[in-house]
């Protein structure tokens, strides 16, 4: 174990070093960190190559495990129960930073234009719904279409556990092997991790520059000041109250994941990185971590619906409309009904705020405001979903432990 601790320490200190040098490259030599781009994105790609086979087979495997449906709907409710929870936290959290602080002065949205929301399908909760079911699991599969192979992965583990002993034998050891096989080709790839973040920082930095940033500036600190209130007081809080777990401990422990998941904006480029840290460092059981991280990759979105919280209500007062308290909890509620479902369907983030903005009578045009530091602000709250799924996965795990 403190061979294993040391060995992340010295990947964590090797990553912060390439994101400083990956800032400081991105701003002093701009044109070579945009050459440098298929690096960084090779990185990510390794990364994303893991995914769908450790979901599958991870999945598989800890329903096998838990051996009965009632298992199963207990450790299911529980996460996604607490899923909800975070998500509605991060919710009030960010309505309230707005209504403290008020950012956004009245503009005119004249000449204003939004052309790619207008590229989404119409939505409607019947067509998410469907969205679910994957109508030929191999083409789910080799496009990654993670809530289908997570449909798939719990129907499949749920019928196994009816076949007789010798069957459900040789499906288990075929589907470990798989995800052992899957979490040490991850543990080749967190080697090049620092490699992969200087060239993903300094390619961000280098595309969106600086000026940006400091253009909205408001806007920018608030999002950023609200995701880590929420990943360093609110999301302890609950991992205290609900456990006795030292909260800050756990965190460093398995940080790893969350600045993985800064630097590549991917949940799911981050799961390997997740499922070995919170294993190996976290102390989490491997049937609680297959089952939870997965679902949490998909579905835990308390990053983005803190972001698009915010982004609404700013979008609002650059309209020069006024929300009521009403219209603000109802802003609440549909962010967290939708961060569950929506998070199936393509450009999940967009589809949220299009539906949020004409649910509220928003002009959509005012997205062409706050989309120039939307890359930024992604990576940081891909990293606080990632930090909500590694808090409830402890949660969970320790009541299992309890049972």
């Amino acid at each position: 174990m403190i061979r294993k601790i040391k060995k992340y320490a010295t990947t964590n200190t090797l990553v912060v070093f390439g994101i400083i040098l990956g800032l400081v490259f991105g701003i002093l030599f701009p044109e070579l960190a945009l050459k440098q781009k298929m690096i960084g994105t090779a990185f990510v790609y390794f990364l994303k190559m893991l995914v769908v086979p450790l979901v599958f087979a991870s999945i598989f495997v800890a329903i096998l495990g838990l051996g009965s449906i009632e298992h199963l709907k207990r450790m299911g409710l529980k996460t996604i129960g607490l899923y909800i929870l975070t998500t509605a936290l991060a919710v009030v959290t960010a309505i309230i930073a707005m209504n403290i602080f008020h950012i956004g002065e009245h503009v005119s949205n004249v000449g204003l234009e939004y052309t790619k929301a207008a590229t989404l399908a119409p939505f409607s909760f019947e067509s998410m719904l469907l969205s679910f079911i994957p109508t030929n699991i191999f083409n789910a599969l080799s496009e990654g279409k993670m809530m289908q192979i997570i449909v798939f992965a719990i129907l499949f583990g749920v019928a196994s556990l009816y076949l007789i002993p010798k069957q459900k034998e040789v499906l288990g050891s075929f589907f470990t092997a798989v995800s052992e096989a899957m979490l040490k080709m991850a543990e080749w790839v967190i080697l090049l991790t620092p490699i992969g973040v200087f060239s993903l920082i300094s390619y961000v930095i280098a595309e969106q520059g600086i000026d940006v940033v400091f253009g909205l500036y408001k806007y920018v600190l608030l999002v950023v000041g609200v995701i880590l209130f929420h990943a360093l007081i609110t999301l302890p809080g609950v991992l205290r109250f609900f456990t006795k777990v030292n909260p800050y401990s756990y965190l460093s422990d398995v940080r790893e994941a969350p600045i993985m998941a800064f630097s590549t904006a991917s949940s799911a480029a981050t799961l390997p990185v997740s499922m070995r840290v919170v294993e190996e460092i976290g102390e989490v059981d491997k049937k609680t971590a297959s089952f939870v991280l997965p679902l949490g990759a998909t579905v835990s979105m308390d990053g983005t619906a803190a972001y698009l919280s915010i982004a609404v209500l700013y979008i609002a007062n650059l309209a020069g409309v006024a929300l009521s308290l009403g219209d603000q909890l109802l802003l609440g509620i549909t962010v967290v009904a939708l961060s569950v479902g929506v998070a199936a369907l393509p450009s999940a983030s967009l589809v949220m705020m299009v539906i949020i903005l004409n649910q509220l009578g928003l002009p959509i045009e005012y997205m062409a405001l706050i989309v120039a530091v939307d890359r930024i602000l992604d990576m940081c709250r891909t990293s606080l979903n990632v930090t909500s799924d590694l808090i409830v996965t402890k949660i969970v795990d320790e009541f299992e432990k309890r049972r």
